[in-house]
């Protein structure tokens, strides 16, 4: 009888450190991450816009039309976040009475490069040309390029003149303080936004 006793009492204790041994069932809810995926950012347009003004000059009251609009063709600009940009193409055109044509021509970047800093020459787009003024025998005109992103104020402000033969000089603005009829409100004073001027519906 005593074996026997024995020999239950080692089967209970046996059975009792064999299901010590057994994993105990977990109240942890395991939940596998997503894997996140990165979409690629669509590339942006800076904003496109037209502005027509009258403005009274050599004795006659021609209409100036400054157009602004994306150009895919053009190399993509980055604004230094990863975020890219098409840059622009600005068409500018001096109108007279009569309604022929006296001026008329496409700006790019390119045709400020060689006045704006080498930092400004690869990742920086043309921001606007705005007319300032009609000063003697020149129609003013502010240009900038600079950084796409719109709340940035790293640009290069210059001046754009057309003469009364429609010749081109272009220049670095040294006098910024000094504005004409057409004046940028904006406060890191970019002439590159619609919204700061009055505008032609009909536009062209």
């Amino acid at each position: 009888m005593k074996q026997i006793k024995t020999l239950m009492m080692a089967g209970i204790l046996a059975g009792t450190f064999v299901s010590c041994k057994e994993k105990q069932p977990s109240n942890d809810i395991i939940i596998s991450k997503p894997v996140e995926k990165v979409e690629p950012k669509t590339t942006q347009k800076i904003g496109d816009y037209n502005q027509t003004v009258d403005v009274e000059w050599v004795g006659a009251t021609y209409k100036v039309a400054v157009e602004r609009k994306a150009d895919t063709t053009l190399p993509l600009v980055d604004d230094g976040t990863g975020n890219k940009y098409y840059d622009n193409k600005i068409y500018v055109r001096v109108i007279r009475q009569d309604g022929s044509e006296f001026f008329n021509r496409t700006f790019s970047k390119q045709d400020f490069i060689s006045y704006v800093d080498d930092i400004y020459k690869k990742n920086s787009a043309l921001l606007g040309i705005v007319l300032d003024k009609a000063e003697g025998d020149n129609l003013l005109f502010a240009a900038s390029v600079g950084s796409p992103d719109k709340n940035s104020d790293e640009y290069v402000p210059l001046v754009l003149k057309v003469s009364r033969f429609g010749d081109i000089k272009i220049s670095k603005d040294t006098q910024m303080d000094t504005v004409g009829d057409v004046q940028p409100t904006d406060k890191n004073k970019q002439p590159v936004d619609e919204a700061e001027y009055d505008y032609d519906e009909d536009g062209v």
